[in-house]
């Protein structure tokens, strides 16, 4: 091969490494910051629709499963609090010279506060939708949770 040829072969396989490096680096289809209230609900809705096709569920099982649902989401915003930024509170621990343990001790017993404050319903609901199933269902759920992680997570 004539040296002319090797260099621009090598030219452009240099540029298309590059340009999908930056590609794939580049941050403008990233999501930044806490989910909206509408992407929250895309993705609840699409998580009810794959369990529900997994497992085929009927409507009283779906209506379980949104329950479930509902539970999980008023766990996550009492978890979340009322803060606005969330991370802002975490960085305001270590925003200091020193560590600000008297802060991240309350961020924490807050935190446990929500867990504890709302676990029993979310218990309940995940025990009255997996009650609600029946026997071949539940073992599918058994299955998917030896697989891949668990039953929800993705590959």
């Amino acid at each position: 091969m004539k040296p002319w040829i090797k260099k621009t072969l090598m030219g452009i396989f240099g540029a298309s490494i590059a340009v999908g490096g930056l590609t794939a680096c580049s941050s403008g289809h990233h999501q930044r910051g806490p989910m909206t209230a509408e992407k929250m609900a895309e993705v609840r809705g699409k998580m009810v629709d794959r369990v529900s096709s997994k497992l085929d569920l009927n409507e009283a099982q779906k209506t379980k499963l949104n329950a479930l649902a509902d539970q999980l989401e008023a766990q996550r915003a009492a978890f979340i609090g009322k803060t606005a930024d969330p991370r802002a509170e975490v960085q305001a621990i270590v925003a200091g010279d020193k560590f600000d343990r008297a802060r991240a001790q309350s961020l924490l017993e807050d935190k446990t506060r929500a867990v504890q404050a709302h676990s029993p319903a979310v218990v309940n609901a995940m025990a009255d939708f997996y009650d609600s199933l029946n026997p071949d269902q539940q073992q599918k759920v058994r299955e998917l949770m030896q697989r891949r992680k668990g039953w929800m997570a993705r590959g």
